[in-house]
């Protein structure tokens, strides 16, 4: 619950920052000066593309939340018994020793997304975050075409 407060403020801060840097764009863009109007277009654009990627980033995240849950639910996220660090973490030898049969998993059945979302809690845990929100973004795809 605190990461989805911490995601609401973190938004309307970064909603509070566009309106502030759109309007001194503005003031810049009405200038003559070339210098000052090419900062007002990057003052523009710069923020609009980080409001973007942190959108990519709340979306990704919503999603994979609901899939988790959506595991979780039916009872098979198999990640819940592996030992776990004092941080609350999965040990990554306890994850790394199971890590092949989750890579087999979504080996053997890659049009599942409940294979590649297991697997990219697999890459997870064992500290590859690369490859976990990639089979992630897969499992995600692979839920949304079937709906």
């Amino acid at each position: 619950m605190r990461t989805k407060i911490f995601v609401i403020v973190m938004a309307a801060v970064i909603a509070i920052y566009l309106i502030a840097v759109t309007q001194t764009a503005l003031r810049l863009m009405a200038t003559e000066n070339w210098i000052a109007k090419t900062l007002g277009v990057a003052l523009i654009v710069l923020p609009i593309l980080g409001a973007w990627s942190v959108w990519l980033e709340i979306r990704f995240g919503i999603n994979s939340e609901a899939l988790g849950r959506k595991l979780q639910h039916e009872g098979r996220s198999s990640l819940d018994d592996l030992p776990r660090l004092p941080s609350g973490r999965i040990d990554p030898t306890a994850a790394t020793a199971i890590f092949d049969s989750f890579k087999q998993e979504a080996d053997a059945h890659p049009d599942r997304w409940e294979s590649w979302f297991r697997l990219g809690q697999a890459y997870d845990a064992c500290g590859d975050r690369k490859r976990a929100r990639a089979s992630i973004r897969k499992a995600i795809s692979l839920s949304s075409s079937r709906n």
